[in-house]
């Protein structure tokens, strides 16, 4: 299996970054600069025209979106049981992996890039803190999630096994504290992020990628 995977520091690349990480399989690792621009260059834009990351490349063919990568990474390691086999726990699972990906992120994404949206300078300066606040209710939803684990007798947002939920809530709970979110705002929601980026796996895509788990004070 040739396995290559596009990713860039910090972004939602992280998610497949660790589900390979945690495989054990042979991958390669290729950063992409975005504050660079090289997504834009030509090498890069014959592998996803998008632009964008991540992108995943199995035996030189590539595949794109978030949602795609985890479900062909879950299929091509099923031993991990990233996602669950029972039909309703794996489509509960892929309902809040979807709303993390299509609502939670894209909400960041007007506070961190507001001029996506709007050339208008006040108008992207409007975004900000009105899409802060509907990021901050989302990390109280995230919260609420992580609180209903002790009573399901389950350590992880899918069941038993560590998955994409997991790394994906350390991701979004990270770009809220590069928002001014600070960890004291949903202390269960951090405990449970410390406990995700204590694992191995993890810990390496973190020391690989240079993350800083909590960036309030640089934000």
């Amino acid at each position: 299996m040739n396995l290559k995977l596009y990713f860039a520091p910090g972004a939602c690349s992280f998610v497949p970054h660790v589900l390979l990480e945690m495989s054990g399989a042979e991958f390669e690792p290729c950063m992409v600069k975005l504050h660079k621009g090289e997504q834009n260059s030509a090498d890069y834009q014959a592998i996803n025209p998008r632009g964008q990351v991540p992108v995943l490349v199995n035996g030189g063919r590539p595949i794109t979106q978030i949602l795609a990568i985890v479900l062909h990474l879950d299929q091509i390691f099923p031993q991990m049981g990233f996602l669950p086999t029972e039909p309703m726990a794996r489509a509960q699972a892929l309902s809040t992996l979807a709303w993390m990906n299509n609502t939670v992120h894209p909400t960041f994404t007007h506070i961190f890039m507001p001029q996506k949206f709007s050339d208008q300078p006040d108008v992207q300066a409007a975004l900000k803190p009105y899409n802060t606040q509907l990021f901050r209710g989302m990390l109280g939803e995230l919260q609420a999630q992580v609180q209903t684990l002790p009573n399901q007798g389950q350590p992880w947002l899918s069941g038993e096994r560590f998955g994409p939920l997991d790394a994906y809530s350390l991701t979004l709970t990270r770009w809220g504290t590069m928002a001014g979110i600070a960890p004291e705002a949903h202390p269960a929601l951090w405990d449970f992020v410390e406990k995700v980026a204590a694992e191995p796996a993890v810990a390496r895509v973190m020391a690989r990628e240079r993350l800083q788990l909590n960036m309030t004070a640089t934000a």
